[in-house]
């Protein structure tokens, strides 16, 4: 998904805006800490939130001056210059007026907007937000200024590593493409300086006053287990703004476009639209691959705890590197096994036949087995038949044998790759019976 990048001025600045969608709605979306309107559309989830976002509205974003794509700044942006920027962008697009969702960082710009301009505000989602940056006895909800100081230090030295991860998406901290993805966006959004000065300003907003002149209808929307932002001082929120819509939503991330996005968006489209849809599925034609460790519950039994976690890490680094050399994508870990896919098949038996050798030095047997079909993609899980039918396959392959289905076979015709029938099967939970092939000789890759 690519968003059309505009610029409007502000201040004497060039503050860069996109535009997604065309429906009757305009929604602001207003990022936390820092942005890059072009670079946060490249992350698949980030794409398919603003996908499910402009199936009803005209999805609107901004950078502030100083980071992503809008003109440098010496400084962070103060609220009150945050709102002109806004004014500039929403004059910019031809909204009269529009609703606010504010992520984070942005909530609280978005709840001093929505006071201050209500015949501008159609609506204010508030997500992840914060009524005040700094812990006092009257709000406890927030870090103390010395756990401030220490943050700020650390976002300055670790800026660009894929800092803080864990605290915004502890879900994905695991996940090595998207730890990557967030230290190349956080190189991309803002300098080092610049986020540090973005973060220790956040910190000093104090925005309690503010809460009890909205009044346009307004949603608070949290996660029950953020570790930024405590729920409590989401549920503070609420009850200082007449009429707002709490909603606690399940989950431990604070980043709103990872774990169950579905649900949450769900919310935000229903308190704009007053209709709840189930979100479409997107399908896929992939080859699906599934792998594990050949008994390994009695070799957990035989090495012990510590002796089988280490070997299990090395395990994980040997799949994971034979993903990544031949361009799979991983799904998931099994807790021995790996699910991934490939857009190839002859890349998937490739892949399958390396990892059940470069294992063996570890002294341990992996199975493998591969499906190829449509898939439904779940956010960053998938599901469907084909999955199952993979599932399947893989639990009839012996140690180091790597079984692929009939369709698998048929698709690799000409590739140098090599068959032996391995029977029909009923496959438990699919119709019919299935051939069965192991693959064999040497895959070209």
């Amino acid at each position: 998904m690519e968003p059309e990048i505009s610029y409007a001025k502000s201040r004497g600045l060039s503050i860069a805006y996109s535009v997604a969608g065309d429906g009757p709605l305009d929604l602001v979306v207003v990022p936390g800490f820092v942005s890059h309107q072009e670079a946060a559309f490249r992350q698949p989830a980030i794409a398919r939130a603003m996908r499910r976002l402009s199936s009803f509205a005209r999805v609107i974003g901004f950078d502030k001056p100083g980071t992503g794509l809008s003109d440098p700044a010496k400084g962070p942006s103060t609220l009150e210059e945050r709102m002109e920027d806004l004014t500039a962008v929403l004059d910019a697009v031809g909204a009269e007026r529009a609703a606010l969702f504010g992520v984070s960082e942005g909530a609280p710009m978005c709840a001093l907007f929505a006071a201050s301009h209500p015949a501008r505000t159609e609506a204010l989602i508030m997500y992840g937000s914060y009524a005040k940056g700094i812990a006092t006895d009257d709000y406890p909800w927030a870090p103390m200024q010395v756990q401030a100081d220490m943050g700020g230090e650390m976002i300055e030295e670790e800026w660009g590593t894929g800092v803080m991860l864990e605290v915004y998406a502890p879900s994905k901290v695991d996940d090595p493409d998207f730890a990557r993805w967030w230290a190349q966006y956080q190189r991309q959004a803002a300098s080092p300086g610049m986020a540090r000065a973005v973060a220790e300003l956040a910190s000093e907003v104090d925005i309690r006053d503010v809460l009890p002149a909205i009044s346009v209808p307004t949603l608070v929307l949290h996660r029950t287990g953020d570790q930024l932002w405590p729920v409590e001082g989401a549920r503070y929120i609420s009850e200082q703004i007449e009429g707002a819509k709490f909603v606690e939503c399940e989950g431990i991330d604070h980043f709103p476009f990872v774990g169950d996005s579905d649900a949450l968006f769900s919310e935000v489209e229903s308190f704009l639209t007053g209709s709840r849809r189930m979100p479409e599925l997107e399908r896929q034609l992939l080859t699906v691959m599934f792998t594990d460790i050949v008994d390994s519950t009695q070799r957990g039994a035989e090495l012990g705890d510590r002796h089988w976690r280490n070997l299990l890490d090395g395990h994980d680094d040997v799949v994971r590197e034979q993903i990544g050399r031949f361009r799979g994508e991983e799904v998931n870990t099994t807790g021995d096994g790996f699910l991934a896919t490939f857009d190839g098949p002859a890349r998937g038996i490739a892949c399958a036949s390396e990892i059940t050798s470069a294992v063996r030095p570890l002294g341990i047997e992996v199975r493998a087995g591969l499906h190829t079909g449509e898939c439904e993609i779940r956010g960053d899980d998938i599901g469907g038949i084909t999955v199952n039918i993979g599932a399947r396959i893989s639990a009839l392959a012996g140690p180091g044998e790597v079984l692929v289905s009939g369709t698998v076979k048929d698709l690799v015709v000409g590739s140098e790759i090599e068959f032996e029938p391995r029977g029909s099967h009923p496959l438990k939970g699919v119709p019919g019976e299935w051939d069965v092939f192991a693959a064999t000789g040497a895959p070209r890759a």
